[in-house]
């Protein structure tokens, strides 16, 4: 039930008929109790620098999600930004402080590293290899480097992407080593597909899955199905795995703490999404 005391969570992109997040959230708040909803905005690229500063003068706004296409605008618009945010150059959450400053966070490694870490995966002094030096393979990249990952590898066919990507772990994560390498995944702990391969039915595997180690835990960032065919090769392999949609149900604890809600597990979150 809204009311004109329910706190407005604004979930902004463009388009917006694949939004997940509202079937998530809103069952959520509803068996909490918590008097909050989260309401999807279509905004359209040339109107989002402007729409994002209205939006937060409503006095009932809390907060926003955003999605593409604007995960890289909303860093210029923001007043202060997390190091992961800095280090990804984007943005997925905003929230308004006390004092009127809009405070920006991306949580797409967070979320990924707690699915890590909850499968009983160490992080510390690991070494991993990302496929994919793109907004999401950034973000991994640098919740990677604070859960104290050791080596970092990063493969994109953008070589320009990839040095960018670097440069930004090095000046933020100095003691992390970080090289812009190849997609051999011989020799790593973690293996990432943070890249698009696998949307299509025709795309290639993201490395050669004969060269990974049976101990290497792989992790997966396309939702498209459960088991992606990269997963599927690499479960042959005798790999423990992460599904894409882990990322998703995991970083919403982190969004919850990020606004000062209740927090819950992705288990809970889960067992009553409305996702079809």
């Amino acid at each position: 039930m809204i009311t004109g005391t329910t706190q407005l969570i604004a979930h902004l992109g463009y388009p917006t008929a694949s939004f997940k997040a509202p079937l998530i959230y809103n069952p959520y708040f509803e068996a909490n109790g918590i008097d909050a909803v989260v309401v999807p905005m279509g905004c359209l690229p040339e109107d989002y620098p402007s729409f994002l500063k209205l939006v937060f003068r409503l006095s009932n706004i809390h907060g926003a999600l955003v999605t593409m296409p604007h995960k890289v605008t909303t860093m210029a618009l923001l007043d202060e930004a997390s190091t992961n945010a800095k280090v990804a150059g984007s943005c997925n959450a905003v929230r308004l402080s006390p004092d009127g400053r809009l405070i920006g966070d991306m949580f797409d490694g967070e979320g990924f590293v707690r699915g890590l870490l909850r499968k009983g995966q160490n992080l510390s002094g690991a070494r991993a290899l990302i496929v994919g030096a793109g907004g999401v393979g950034s973000a991994i990249a640098a919740s990677m480097a604070a859960a104290g990952v050791r080596r970092i590898a990063l493969h994109d066919n953008n070589q320009t992407t990839s040095e960018g990507l670097r440069d930004r772990l090095k000046t933020y994560y100095p003691d992390t080593e970080v090289t812009a390498a190849s997609n051999d995944p011989a020799g790593f702990d973690v293996v990432v597909n943070a890249s698009p391969l696998g949307m299509r039915e025709d795309d290639p595997l993201p490395v050669d899955v004969s060269r990974l180690s049976p101990s290497t835990f792989v992790g997966e960032v396309v939702m498209k199905e459960d088991i992606t065919p990269f997963l599927a090769a690499a479960r042959a392999r005798g790999c423990a795995f992460q599904v894409g949609t882990d990322m998703l149900f995991e970083q919403i604890p982190a969004y919850l703490e990020f606004f000062g809600f209740p927090t819950t597990t992705a288990d809970n979150l889960r067992s009553i999404a409305r996702i079809g």
